[in-house]
């Protein structure tokens, strides 16, 4: 059992701290590590933090070039993950952060800063095809990953993971969110719709899968010579369906478009993809119902994390974003005859009419 909070400390910088112990042993790692590197450790401040118990700061070395720090707690979080896929994406000549140190102990580690403009923030929301060129290079960034693809060295997208994630809409969601107790033959419905759904996902092929592919976690390039987007928060990255990351990227945790995009970028992925060789299929229609499918189990997961976050962990903006994944839901579901059972029980819940059939919508 770890010690209980003291009061906040602060060390130089004026980054807070709610265990004065920790932010000495920070303080004492910072001072072993900042002579390798020119650091100044009175220019740590901070720089971002995300839904995990993870957060990031930023340091400068004396020319005035940054570096990121990263606070991930041991007894909260096992960096170990983080490490290796950074390993692998480097290796598949993705422009990923480096890991310079790693005090593995405490949880401290410095990398390689890739910016501080994220893909979403120069996103242009009211001019869609404004936007083709992000979202390619996104889509070679994916492919540059899908491509680097073994089996057997990253932990299996497999059934029981799935079913894990799906029990989130259920626990989280439903009950704790929305204060709905489902009756026995609504269960029986979730389940049977879980299994289908499962079922449709598992029978794509598995390559590295990102896990949150997504503009949030894609940094423009700071450099005038880098060409390639940043690709941050990997940690979770398993192999699985192939159709998973790119229903990230299309179908966004925190920004939607209308289905022409969605379906423009999609089948410019899956062209560029195909003649690269990776397993999307000959027939773009088959590839896109499969996206949608994986793109549901996704949204239904997501929908159950979100009320997670604001419910247990205190984090309100995230549920925020809930109607959007909702909407995704009821789109998708609307769309195939074996889903209807699904698209019945959400608008019950939600007290909706039945979803268009033709259009993700802007929410």
């Amino acid at each position: 059992m770890s010690a209980p909070p003291t009061s906040p400390a602060v060390t130089p910088g004026a980054v807070p701290w709610s265990d004065a112990a920790r932010a000495q042993r920070f303080d004492a790692w910072l001072a072993r590590v900042a002579p390798a590197h020119a650091l100044v450790p009175s220019s740590v401040r901070i720089a971002s933090a995300d839904a995990s118990f993870r957060r990031y700061l930023r340091v400068d070395d004396a020319q005035g070039a940054s570096f990121i720090v990263m606070d991930a707690p041991p007894d909260k979080e096992d960096c170990k993950p983080f490490v290796k896929v950074a390993r692998l994406m480097a290796d598949a000549g993705l422009n990923a952060p480096r890991v310079l140190e790693w005090d593995e102990a405490d949880g401290f580690m410095l990398l390689t800063d890739l910016g501080t403009q994220t893909m979403i923030e120069a996103v242009d929301r009211e001019h869609p095809e404004a936007n083709r060129a992000l979202y390619m290079a996104a889509a070679d960034a994916l492919i540059a990953w899908q491509l680097a693809s073994k089996p057997a060295v990253l932990p299996p997208y497999d059934r029981a993971l799935l079913a894990r994630e799906l029990a989130l809409f259920p626990d989280w969601y439903i009950a704790k969110h929305r204060g709905v107790t489902l009756t026995d033959e609504q269960r029986q419905v979730l389940d049977a719709q879980f299994a289908l759904i499962m079922d449709r996902n598992l029978a794509s092929p598995s390559v590295y899968v990102h896990r949150d592919f997504m503009p949030r976690n894609l940094m423009m390039p700071r450099d005038a010579g880098e060409a390639r987007l940043g690709v941050l928060d990997f940690q979770d990255a398993v192999y699985g369906p192939i159709t998973y990351d790119i229903a990230c990227l299309m179908r966004d945790a925190f920004l939607s478009w209308d289905e022409e995009f969605v379906l423009d970028v999609t089948v410019r992925y899956w062209e560029k993809a195909r003649k690269a060789g990776l397993p999307v299929g000959t027939d773009f229609g088959e590839f896109y119902r499969a996206v949608e499918w994986m793109g549901l189990q996704r949204h239904l997961k997501v929908a159950g994390i979100f009320a997670r976050l604001t419910l247990r962990d205190g984090k309100p903006r995230y549920l925020a974003d809930a109607p959007r994944f909702i909407g995704y839901i009821r789109a998708t579901a609307s769309r195939y005859r074996e889903l209807a059972p699904l698209l019945r029980l959400v608008d019950g819940i939600e007290g909706t009419e039945a979803a268009s059939a033709y259009s993700f919508g802007r929410l």
